[in-house]
């Protein structure tokens, strides 16, 4: 299926990865920062992360680029992140991709008309002053990308 240039104006200004988030297991995150600060990384922020999220998160940078790593250990067992541990074998690993947009009302309302299963009602509040939504694993009628989607436009 092309895609006209008349579409290619319309489409969401996706800019890069934000971030690719990875779940630990309660008590493994300090571990965890340890080992990729070995490896080179950069905490450069950490925050207990309450609402429908419940997780603690830790934001790490390698070099001076814009793509970050992270880490997230669930808060309760109330947490999304508690449940995709759950279905991966009591193991932390990867739970999903951020990808960085310059507007993301534009990107939501136009995701949205084009069928993409959005899991939030709206665009809402994100760590270190983001606002976010995800998309569904399941992402379209046609289409499952079969991994979870975060959008983030940097506060």
């Amino acid at each position: 299926m092309g895609v006209d240039s008349a579409s290619l104006q319309k489409v969401p200004g996706f800019l890069f990865f934000d971030h690719v988030a990875i779940s630990v297991k309660q008590g493994d995150l300090d571990k965890q920062v340890v080992a990729y600060k070995l490896m080179g990384f950069t905490e450069i922020h950490r925050e207990d992360v309450h609402g429908k999220d419940l997780v603690r998160e830790v934001l790490l940078r390698i070099g001076e680029g814009p793509n970050l790593i992270q880490l997230l250990e669930p808060l309760s067992a109330e947490s999304p992140v508690t449940k995709q541990i759950e279905k991966n074998g009591g193991r932390g690993g990867f739970a999903h991709i951020a990808l960085r947009v310059a507007d993301i009302h534009k990107a939501f309302d136009y995701l949205k008309q084009n069928g993409f299963h959005i899991i939030d009602a709206a665009p809402r509040p994100g760590s270190r002053g983001t606002t976010v939504f995800f998309v569904h694993p399941k992402t379209t009628e046609a289409a499952a990308l079969g991994y979870l989607v975060e959008v983030v436009q940097e506060g």
